[in-house]
């Protein structure tokens, strides 16, 4: 089977980078290339280097457009606006988009959707094998205790995530929510602050810490009368999210437009 070329948006940050490692070191792949903001320091540099292998010969881009135009499949941990440019692209190139991308609004949830009807999008709040394990457990605990366990979502990531709740917390809370049958926009309590009454039986309430170099750690509470079960996931390294991303990328060979998920990947759907 002939070699799937990946491209990386971003790919100078601390996860573009662990992105470009994941790619070369996976068998099937090679780096087709990656992109920074026009006038970022690291345009123009090697990006083997960047990564501390050495130089490859490909020099990171400002062109999202040339990259696509490059690549089987493109990977993208950018921001909303940025994604959805991208999404564009990919639409128009008919190349596959793996987003990992978190705090779209409905718009541009709308835009990648619109994208997905032209080139196959695999779009993940979590790119992690556990975590989206963890997804299925949730849906299913929620559906089996029903709303006489209060849910309460707990995550922690590192001081400079700039999101809250985080992607992933809200990805458990929709699969908590759908486990109950119900909106999670109905249900989800994102802020409590001063006195706020007794907690309204049925809501799904979210705590957001932030601090340090913390990969990512979510913990999904069911708090029942005389008993507690807590269903958790801790990521030690962003690794496990640039294995799953590139495990998505090479998944979209051959695969027919759509929006899919993880669990599409994984086998979970």
């Amino acid at each position: 089977m002939e070699t799937m070329k990946i491209g990386i948006v971003g790919c100078a940050g601390r996860m573009g980078r662990m992105l470009l490692g994941a790619v070369q070191a996976a068998e099937g792949c090679d780096i087709a290339g990656g992109t920074e903001a026009p006038g970022a320091a690291a345009v123009g540099r090697d990006i083997g280097e960047l990564i501390g292998l050495g130089p490859l010969g490909l020099a990171v881009g400002d062109d999202p457009l040339e990259l696509f135009a490059a690549a089987d499949a493109v990977i993208d941990f950018t921001v909303p606006a940025a994604t959805v440019a991208h999404a564009e692209l990919a639409a128009q190139a008919r190349v596959a988009h793996v987003i990992g991308t978190t705090g779209l609004d409905a718009a541009q949830e709308k835009a990648v959707e619109r994208a997905a009807l032209h080139t196959a999008v695999v779009k993940a709040a979590n790119m992690s094998l556990g975590v989206n394990l963890l997804l299925a457990l949730v849906e299913r605990v929620a559906a089996t205790l029903g709303d006489d366990y209060d849910i309460e979502i707990l995550e922690m990531h590192h001081r400079h995530k700039v999101d809250a709740p985080s992607g992933t917390a809200l990805a458990l809370g929709g699969a908590a929510a759908a486990g109950r049958g119900v909106a999670l926009d109905a249900v989800a309590q994102k802020v409590r602050d001063g006195v706020t009454g007794e907690r309204k039986r049925g809501d799904i309430g979210f705590a957001t810490l932030r601090g340090g170099d913390v990969a990512g750690e979510h913990a999904v509470i069911f708090a029942g009368e005389g008993e507690r079960l807590e269903l958790a996931h801790k990521a030690s390294s962003r690794e496990v999210f640039a294995r799953g991303a590139v495990r998505a990328a090479l998944w979209t060979r051959g695969r027919e437009p759509g929006l899919y998920s993880m669990r599409d990947v994984l086998g979970l759907a």
